[in-house]
């Protein structure tokens, strides 16, 4: 069978239909092609087809996701940088607010109770609060009349001197003392007397008494911490020698640091057998017989920072008391992010001791003898740790903090 028409030739397709051929594959290539690519309208340009765009979608997000995250690690990278000094001044600026508050409810309560300090803070507040470094509250009794007296002329400045402590190195020194059981009583009137000679006194809503040391602590804390916005408080017993420059250097190295509880650090038996001396009531909340306390700072001297004063002053109503005051004041800072710093120059004893550091020029804070709890009969012998163990008066005045 033959596929050719008409004229001659060899077999195959005609010349006729191989043009023909040509031309419909041609045409139907160009119907092909203008189906496929067809030019989007002019409104469509505008706005694009939403397959498309939904279509487009997860790569635009992938790409930009790659950008911001890596935007994100550049700035993760930067803000690693100073961390540590950045959470210390946040700690610092939260514990400022706070001791802010707990300013506020101390004057209230000293406005609704009548309390004696109420005057001292309306002053302070009307000229401001200024920075100090430390207060520096001196325990002491009514009875005590010699140890105070002995304090004044030896390490304590006195007068214009005093003044001058505070507003040139920023350091208060008060002595610490509440109100006898009757109050007005001939006890009160005495320090009242001795305060309006002296004018050194700090006086608490506290009823004195031997066995109330743990509630007078935290007494003198809330009402410190509402009285001057200092960077430490401290505490120290009446019969203890304090250089008050080196202690000042000591706490000052310390000022950024947040939550602070210095002093020398001790553990010492739970004593469970009543009549002793320092007998613990609670002694079965500390486990089985012959235990030891946890770890707290002496009770002769210790300085704890801002933000722990305030966090006393503010929970004063629920801080449980150990008949310890030493003990109570540990306890309080369990559970909580304190950093306890244990310093033998706050706990030296008296000379030889003290005398032979400070010839090698490692110069004590404080001193006492560890046998009587403070200087054994310091009303006496305070003269003699003061000339052979202290720092020298200019000392403090040459001190920069």
């Amino acid at each position: 069978m033959s596929w050719r028409r008409g004229g001659g030739g060899d077999g195959g397709v005609s010349r006729r239909w191989a043009v023909l051929l040509c031309v419909g594959s041609f045409c139907l290539g160009l119907l092909f092609t203008n189906r496929m690519w067809t030019l989007p309208e002019a409104s469509e340009i505008a706005r694009p087809n939403a397959n498309v765009e939904e279509s487009n979608m997860p790569v635009a997000a992938e790409c930009g996701s790659k950008k911001i995250q890596g935007k994100q690690d550049y700035r993760d990278i930067l803000q690693v940088q100073d961390t540590h000094h950045d959470v210390q001044s946040l700690d610092k600026t939260i514990a400022s607010l706070e001791t802010e508050l707990s300013a506020a409810r101390s004057l209230q309560e000293s406005l609704l109770n009548g309390s004696p300090v109420a005057e001292e803070f309306k002053v302070s507040e009307s000229i401001g609060r200024r920075k100090y470094l430390m207060v520096i509250g001196i325990n002491t009794a009514f009875s005590s009349r010699k140890r105070r007296d002995s304090i004044r002329y030896t390490w304590m400045p006195q007068g214009e001197k005093r003044k001058k402590l505070e507003e040139e190195k920023g350091i208060i020194i008060r002595f610490v003392i509440g109100h006898s059981a009757i109050s007005g009583g001939i006890v009160d009137r005495a320090i009242e007397a001795e305060d309006r000679k002296h004018g050194d006194f700090m006086r608490i809503d506290h009823v004195e008494g031997y066995l109330a040391l743990s509630g007078k602590t935290k007494t003198y804390f809330a009402t410190a911490v509402s009285l001057w916005d200092a960077d430490f408080y401290v505490k120290v017993d009446d019969d203890v020698h304090v250089n008050i420059a080196t202690l000042g250097q000591i706490l000052s190295r310390l000022a950024l640091k947040p939550r602070v509880y210095i002093g020398c650090m001790k553990s010492g038996p739970v004593l469970s057998e009543k009549g002793v001396r320092y007998y613990e009531p609670e002694h079965w909340k500390f486990g089985e017989s012959g235990n030891k306390y946890f770890r707290h700072a002496t009770g002769q001297l210790y300085a704890i920072s801002k933000d722990l004063a305030t966090y006393i002053s503010i929970n004063k109503h629920i801080l449980h008391k150990y008949i310890n005051e030493d003990v109570s004041l540990g306890s309080w800072f369990i559970g909580l992010d304190v950093e306890h710093i244990d310093d033998k120059r706050l706990c030296c004893g008296t000379p030889p001791d003290c005398e032979w550091k400070a010839q090698a020029g490692n110069i004590c804070a404080a001193s006492f003898d560890w046998r009587c709890s403070g200087i054994c009969n310091s009303e006496g012998r305070i003269w003699e740790v003061h000339n052979k163990c202290a720092e020298g008066e200019k000392a403090l005045w040459n001190a920069t903090f």
